[in-house]
């Protein structure tokens, strides 16, 4: 009787204690906890093949698995360290041969489960042209990927060479090859998938306010254990300071990057928050168009002459406006690289600041002050570019201020175009500029970035600049290919960064530091520097640290 009793009572608390994490209101227990995310971005669709933006990404996260992720490390030459993700397990068979053994209890979010086919299907996709995803390239050396049943994905590579597992894995989320078979290839990017997406990953869809905001839900029968936060929501912002505002007011929980010194110092007086360091995975530089402003044909007036370009480098103090701009958190970067690389080297070969020099270089080439009006001219043309800047970014607006000031004082006029974001992507690729202020986030790899951005492949593509050297892209071949260890990698790629610091077709000018903001009652905290909030599913909040939001639940 007493053992009756006692069982009915311990059911009794169950119930209770369910129902309080139930009921709006009274969320007590575990999987209660609500966090938003304040983001200066929005997703254009969450489609993964056909979108390259980084608010896409860190949503996308949630929702879709792939085979396998990377590590702390972020090391990204062979398989070490990486994490299983939908594949329980993978082994080579043969130099060229990776086969994948797809987890049994993966299950997409309308219940089928996660299959080779699907695996396979992703591929197919992410390489048709119909789709035309910005990450077809980084997929270029994968020749095939079929499922030899079910649950075994085979992935056969081109050649071999040192990233093939990297590729194999980090740039494909898998799709559900049953709900976008029958969606026409070329409608992916305004598919209604993309708006209401079912994936499998540690959070499910809810909603998408357009605008205002989006809303996921952890899913409670995810195979690798379910996630310790049980709502997430995207607040979009127009911007990073109204994003810190929120913060500091308390209305929102996460901010991945926080940028200046003010909006560091803004948020560590906010005693509700924590700031997290990491290693930043951007860099930005004046890039030079090296073709005649509309014309892809005719070289630069300017620009196109390899000697100016260096001259002009060297008049920039980057030292200088680091400090302006950003304090103690970015460094200098020795090329084009964010800090997350890890072929990161300060001993890199770059042009020194040397106003002298630069003068110097310029007046030999025929840009003297032959009117004194402090402007260089030659033959009539005076010494004097647009830059074309983002109007939502105040950083680079800064460092367009601040390089107007200091090429003025070798004698080169240097006009500012504030434009829109659409404006400065459309003009950047069409080749309608002078000059530009480019800002980039990169995946751990050096190798997609500095194809795509520097190399004569990339015409048509990323690289805005024309910039075409026949050296760099033999060393990138070099680097990118063979059985090259570790260090003669990073060998190969400091000689191919060096090539462009001589050749000048940009001014490299900050890798800022990351730090984000998170409410400190978050625990267990983990920032991964390729990707933020890959890991949220393993934060948590405890029971006595909830606040109101956590306990307002669907």
């Amino acid at each position: 009787m007493l053992g009756a009793m006692r069982a009915t009572f311990l059911l009794l608390i169950a119930v209770a204690t369910l129902a309080s994490c139930e009921r709006p209101g009274g969320c007590t227990g575990a999987y209660c906890g609500t966090l938003v995310f304040v983001s200066p971005g929005e997703p254009d669709i969450l489609l993964p093949p056909v979108s390259q933006q980084v608010s896409t990404r860190d949503i996308g996260d949630q929702i879709f698995l792939k085979l396998a992720d990377i590590g702390p490390s972020t090391n990204t030459i062979g398989d070490e360290d990486f994490q299983p993700q939908l594949a329980e397990r993978w082994e080579w068979d043969g130099p060229t041969t990776l086969v994948f053994h797809v987890d049994p209890r993966a299950r997409w979010h309308d219940g089928q489960p996660v299959t080779a086919a699907d695996v396979a299907f992703t591929f197919d996709a992410y390489n048709d042209p119909a789709v035309a995803s910005p990450f077809r390239n980084a997929l270029r050396r994968v020749a095939s990927v079929t499922a030899r049943d079910s649950a075994t994905a085979v992935v056969r590579f081109r050649e071999r060479y040192p990233e093939m597992f990297f590729d194999a894995v980090y740039h494909m989320r898998i799709l559900p090859a049953h709900l976008l078979r029958g969606v026409p290839r070329d409608q992916w990017k305004t598919a209604a998938f993309g708006r209401q997406p079912v994936g499998d990953g540690p959070y499910r869809f809810v909603s998408w306010h357009a605008g205002q905001s989006l809303e996921l839900q952890a899913d409670s029968t995810f195979f690798l254990g379910r996630p310790a936060i049980r709502r997430l929501i995207w607040r979009f912002t127009p911007n990073v300071p109204v994003a810190v505002t929120q913060l500091v007011a308390g209305e929102g929980d996460a901010l991945e990057y926080l940028g200046t010194p003010d909006n560091v110092s803004r948020v560590r007086a906010a005693q509700q928050m924590t700031l997290y360091p990491y290693r930043g995975s951007s860099y930005g530089y004046l890039g030079f168009n090296l073709t005649v402003n509309g014309d892809t044909t005719q070289p630069h007036p300017i620009f196109g002459d390899r000697q100016v370009r260096r001259a002009l480098t060297m008049a920039v103090d980057r030292a200088r406006l680091l400090t302006s701009v950003f304090g103690d958190l970015a460094k200098v970067p020795p090329g084009p690289m964010s800090q997350l690389w890890w072929i990161w080297d300060p001993e890199i070969r770059q042009l020194p600041f040397d106003t002298v020099q630069a003068a110097r270089v310029l007046a030999s080439h025929g840009w003297r002050d032959s009117d004194h009006d402090g402007i260089r001219d030659r033959a009539g043309q005076r010494l004097s570019f647009h830059v074309l800047v983002p109007s939502t970014s105040g950083v680079r607006k800064q460092y367009a201020r601040l390089l107007q000031e200091q090429f003025r004082t070798v004698g080169v006029q240097m006009e500012i175009d504030e434009v829109e974001p659409s404006v400065f992507q459309e003009r950047a690729g069409a080749g309608r500029f002078d000059a530009a202020l480019f800002g980039w986030t990169t995946d751990p790899s050096p190798s997609s970035g500095l194809v795509q951005l520097w190399s004569r492949s990339g015409f048509g593509g990323s690289n805005f600049l024309r910039y075409d050297n026949a050296t760099y892209d033999q060393l990138v071949e070099r680097a990118t290919g063979g059985v090259l260890t570790r260090e003669q990698a990073r060998t190969t790629w400091r000689r191919a960064i060096e090539t462009i610091n001589d050749d000048a077709p940009a001014i490299f000018l900050f890798a800022p530091d990351g730090v984000a903001a998170i409410h400190s009652r978050v625990a267990d905290v983990n920032v991964r520097p390729d990707s933020w909030w890959a890991l949220v599913r393993t934060w948590r909040i405890p029971p006595d640290r909830l606040i109101d939001r956590d306990r307002v639940e669907r």
